[in-house]
């Protein structure tokens, strides 16, 4: 005979794994198993038409010894606009998080929906409000303005000069990059006890930098954790700005190329899918070392 104790354990292990069950199979299927094959690919040659053809490490050794553009473009743009764009947006998305938090709650919802807007409608407001802001004519934004102030004495191709084209990629990436890291560090801020600001600030903390750093960010690490994690896949992902902001792919003397943008080239222009699978598992490495860096410096490390 089984004891009523026992009998509801096993019903609520029951009702746990089936509310599992779900996600568990849509990760395995979405995720798991894309990425297997994925790996699996990247030692092939496969053009979409033909039946993939193993070639073992052929792809990772071009990669990294034929591939110019991918050792001399690629790699230092990618880190460029990674260590910039993903920092600074970041600690950006933190701040105005914060600086929300001291708001009234009415205008705080306001202007968390204002900044937040740009990460639902980067797709759309990229390709028509950042292009004609940098169009390389008189008639773009930027252009016209300098023209009218003599700083410049003829429009300038914003878009299409190597030396302009990366730092217009970051801005824009940076305008649109308050997405749900930002929300959800904002939830962490709003939840957190006002009495230990209150203990602290009787126990002698003195200024808001105090309670920042060691108030605030203590006990929202989660929250900083799943920020810091958003923040990189979303700054890995938005390499393919730079075709879509010049209209090309590559880039103008790749100046715009970065990994996704590379993948995209050889995977969806040239078709060689076997290749671009192998650039695929090194941005899914380098997500992975980065996402270790986050997870180092907010993750929960009581128990080690």
């Amino acid at each position: 005979m089984f004891s009523m104790p026992a009998i509801k354990k096993k019903s609520n292990t029951k009702t746990a794994y089936m509310f599992i069950v779900p996600y568990f199979l849509a990760f395995l299927v979405f995720i798991t198993i894309p990425v297997i094959i994925g790996m699996l690919l990247s030692f092939t040659y496969f053009n979409l038409i033909q039946a993939p053809e193993f070639i073992g490490f052929s792809n990772y050794v071009y990669l990294f010894t034929s591939d110019d553009a991918f050792m001399q473009n690629v790699i230092p743009n990618t880190l460029q606009f990674v260590v910039i764009v993903g920092p600074v947006g970041y600690m950006l998305g933190f701040f105005l998080a914060w600086m929300l938090a001291q708001l009234p709650s009415k205008l705080r919802t306001v202007l968390a929906l204002i900044i937040y807007s740009p990460s639902m409608t980067a797709g759309i407001t990229m390709a028509v409000m950042w292009r004609i802001i940098f169009s390389g004519d008189e008639s773009g934004y930027l252009n016209a303005f300098l023209l009218n102030l003599n700083v410049i004495t003829q429009p300038i191709q914003w878009l299409q000069n190597p030396d302009y084209l990366l730092p217009i990629m970051i801005v824009v990436t940076l305008w649109s990059s308050m997405g749900i890291g930002f929300l959800a560090m904002l939830a962490g801020v709003l939840n957190i006890n006002q009495e230990l600001y209150e203990a602290a600030y009787v126990d002698g903390m003195k200024n808001k930098w105090q309670e920042i750093f060691y108030i605030t960010i203590p006990s929202m690490k989660p929250q900083m954790l799943f920020g810091a994690v958003m923040s990189l896949v979303a700054t890995f992902n938005a390499g393919a700005i730079g075709a879509q902001l010049s209209g090309q792919n590559p880039t103008p003397q790749n100046a715009g190329q970065l990994i996704v943008t590379h993948l995209e080239d050889y995977g969806f222009i040239r078709y060689d899918m076997g290749y671009a699978a192998a650039i695929a598992v090194m941005l899914l490495l380098l997500v992975y070392l980065f996402s270790r860096v986050a997870f180092k410096l907010f993750g929960d490390h009581d128990g080690e």
